[in-house]
């Protein structure tokens, strides 16, 4: 019978599963009690009659890729329980085997974590997509209990990728993509390197195998012509480092191939351009040893600026620790180099299974570890605040970015941020109450609109109000999953009657702001509103209102002025254009004529008595007046798809030779664009300055202008002016 755990003889269960069960008992004799030994290999043994008969697609007995998957533990030094439950992680979900016999024949924490990797069998999903994602999301639940779940799922994985080969074409793409989008992230998130460098490569290998191929053999080209140059560089640290006494390993290391080619794509570059791709490492003793290393490399090759990164003073999301700093080498070759102690090495490469937490009950956590178990914990935040398990994936992968920002709270500390994220990441990340009533922050005690992008170094402090909730649009530029999912999981709790008390609120407000009130609108006035706005009550609108789907300040406008022709999106100046408004259509919409924005530009809008949303660029120094009234900003975006002609303002110096302004003239009709407004300042001697107002589509049209007319013999300096 599957699962009875009957004593098998090393040929009933495959010769060459018994030599590999007696391998791995040979690896874990290293570090394991006998008693462990000797109960691993009983799980093997239960494995293998369970499994008994069932082969892979390479033809091998099913029982080899158990084995495999603890081989790869047990090289990461996990405990006895990780082992038998690798070596079992399939037989719930591929046997008859049921979870009591584990629990019976195992104890009950084996038996938790071969059901936490199991995938759920007994339920129909509507998609195959649906039941990946339910599975993911039963796997992370399972991981937030117990955090072996997920290394044993990611060393089955890897075993999996190691064997995909055999597999038809268009499902091995499938998983390489699965495993680059969701598996090796988590690895990443985890801090265990030598895995995700090896399921970064596998996935690379899979999913593009010609690309793979072609780059893996320029490398190899590339490291055979510069072999000896890499030895004198290594050769001439080492010296350096011998001469001031201090003892250091250091050993030569290869970008992997799939980063090569993330890079490649990023930057758009040929494999010559990519320079760094090879460097070195360097473990010492101590930290104070890794900065006196990091002096002598700077000493002995010039360090290029802004490649200087220092991980062990602000660590890695996933807790890696590291000095980064990229050299200038002979024949000006690149030459990263990363210095680092034993133990931080030791951590970059296992991770959160670095001096692993279940050998030493009272063992202190490593860095890694207690990064690992905050992820986590920000994981079941996110699984509480969404819908269902598709939009929980979702979440999750845009959580795994890879890039951080490191900026300072008021008080000094530091969070930790992706790439991208915003005051409104940032206000989620510090509590999602000071999320959802943020309506602006300090940045370096400036004022800022929610939707700025927060750079490393910076200090945030949030600026709320008590009637703030969330908006809508927030959702087009938040980055992190915490705070997309708090901010849909606000906006359903703020369905009915708060939300309509919220929405009276602002649409009130907005009135007084005309000197009126609810109560001075006739009947009429409100009875034409509900019919634009397409709703019977006026309490659907305030409802509309606090659900952030309709902007306060128009509401009250047009409650206050009813139907007017000048309500369309308009245009400054007479120039027309699509502009998309976050939560109400029909607003006037007027484009300031100090910075002129064009479609394509980052832009803000503040509501303006008398002219609807007044659109600026965001560098327009004219919106400082604007910057002590944050109630008055409005979230505006280009629409995917603009239309029409939009003025901008151009400054040109040029040589004030007979002829000149045909030419520019001549250039800007032929680019299909027209000069609505020209004036010339004479400077002195022969140069003069236009200044040109005309009509373009957006940035890539001007851009197009202005490198032709940058092309002119008699143009000496082109700029656009803004504000």
């Amino acid at each position: 019978m599957a699962g009875s755990g009957a004593a098998l003889t090393p040929e009933a269960a495959g010769p060459d599963s018994a030599g590999r069960a007696a391998d791995l008992c040979s690896l874990l004799e290293n570090y394991l009690d006998p008693h462990n030994v000797q109960k691993v290999y009983r799980a093997y043994q239960f494995g293998a009659d369970a499994h008994q008969g069932q082969r892979r697609l390479s033809g091998e007995p099913y029982i080899t890729h158990p084995l495999a998957v603890a081989r790869t533990l047990g090289e990461m030094g996990l405990d006895a329980d990780s082992l038998c439950a690798a070596i079992l992680h399939d037989v719930i979900e591929d046997t008859p085997t049921a979870k009591a016999e584990i629990a019976e024949a195992f104890g009950g924490e084996v038996a938790q974590l071969v059901d936490g990797v199991s995938k759920l069998t007994q339920i129909n999903f509507r998609s195959k997509a649906e039941a990946q994602a339910e599975n993911f999301r039963k796997m992370i639940l399972a991981m937030s209990k117990d955090i072996r779940v997920i290394l044993i799922k990611l060393a089955d994985r890897l075993h999996n990728m190691r064997t995909i080969f055999v597999m038809p074409p268009s499902k091995r793409a499938r998983i390489a993509r699965e495993t680059l989008e969701i598996y090796a992230p988590i690895a990443q998130r985890l801090g265990i390197n030598s895995i995700r460098v090896e399921l970064e490569d596998l996935g690379f290998a899979a999913l593009h195998p010609m690309r793979y191929r072609v780059l893996k053999e320029r490398v190899r080209q590339q490291l055979g012509s510069r072999r000896e140059l890499l030895d004198k560089v290594r050769d001439e640290i080492q010296a350096s480092l011998t001469e001031a006494d201090i003892n250091a390993q250091i050993t030569a290391r290869q970008k992997h191939l799939w980063s090569i080619y993330q890079k490649m794509r990023s930057k758009q570059a040929g494999f010559e351009d990519i320079f760094d791709v090879y460097g070195f490492r360097v473990v010492v003793s101590d930290v104070d040893t890794c900065y006196r290393v990091l002096g002598h490399c700077h000493g002995r090759y010039k360090p290029l600026p802004g490649r200087i990164k220092d991980y062990i003073a602000i660590p890695k999301a996933n807790g890696y620790q590291s000095l980064h700093t990229t050299l200038l080498g002979p024949r000006r070759i690149q030459l990263e180099v990363q210095i680092r102690t034993a133990e931080m090495d030791r951590v970059a490469e296992a991770g959160i299974a670095a001096h692993w937490l279940y050998k030493e009950p009272g063992q202190p956590s490593n860095v890694a570890q207690t990064r690992a178990r905050e992820w986590v914990h920000g994981l079941l935040e996110i699984q509480e605040n969404v819908g269902n398990s598709l939009e929980f994936i979702e979440n999750v992968k845009i959580d795994l970015l890879p890039d951080e920002v490191y900026v300072f709270t008021p008080g000094g500390d530091i969070m930790e941020l992706p790439k991208g994220a915003t005051v409104v990441d940032f206000a989620y990340m510090v509590h999602s109450e000071i999320g959802d009533a943020c309506i602006a922050a300090n940045i370096d005690n400036r004022l800022a609109p929610l939707r700025t992008p927060l750079r490393t170094g910076q200090t945030v402090e949030v600026i709320t109000a008590p009637v703030a909730r969330p908006n809508p649009a927030w959702l087009d530029f938040v980055v992190t999953a915490k705070a997309r999912a708090a901010i849909r999981h606000s906006l359903k709790r703020l369905k009915g009657a708060e939300a309509t008390d919220l929405g009276r609120r602002l649409v009130e407000r907005g009135l007084n702001a005309m000197d009126l009130s609810l109560g001075d609108l006739a009947d009429e006035q409100i009875e034409q509103a509900l019919t634009t706005f397409g709703v019977e009550r006026v309490d659907e609108v305030f409802e509309e209102v606090g659900l952030g789907q309709r902007m306060p300040w128009f509401v009250a406008r047009y409650l206050a002025e009813g139907d007017d022709s000048t309500r369309s999106v308009g245009r400054a100046g007479g120039s027309g254009g699509s502009l998309m408004l976050r939560g109400d259509e029909g607003a006037v919409v007027t484009f300031a004529r100090c910075c002129r924005p064009i479609p394509g530009d980052p832009i803000v809008g503040f509501a303006s008595a008398g002219r609807g949303v007044v659109v600026h660029h965001e560098a327009c120094n004219n919106i400082r007046e604007y910057r002590k009234h944050p109630e008055k900003w409005v979230d505006v975006q280009w629409d995917a798809i603009a239309e029409g002609e939009y003025p901008v303002a151009v400054d040109m110096d040029v040589m004030n030779n007979r002829g000149v302004l045909a030419s520019v003239t001549a250039v800007v009709s032929d680019l299909d664009s027209n000069i609505d407004a020209v004036e010339i300042e004479e400077k002195e001697g022969m140069i003069a300055t236009l200044r040109l107002v005309m009509g373009v589509r957006d940035r890539a049209h001007l851009a197009r202008i202005m490198r032709r007319l940058r092309g002119l013999s008699a143009v000496l300096r082109i700029t656009r002016r803004r504000g």
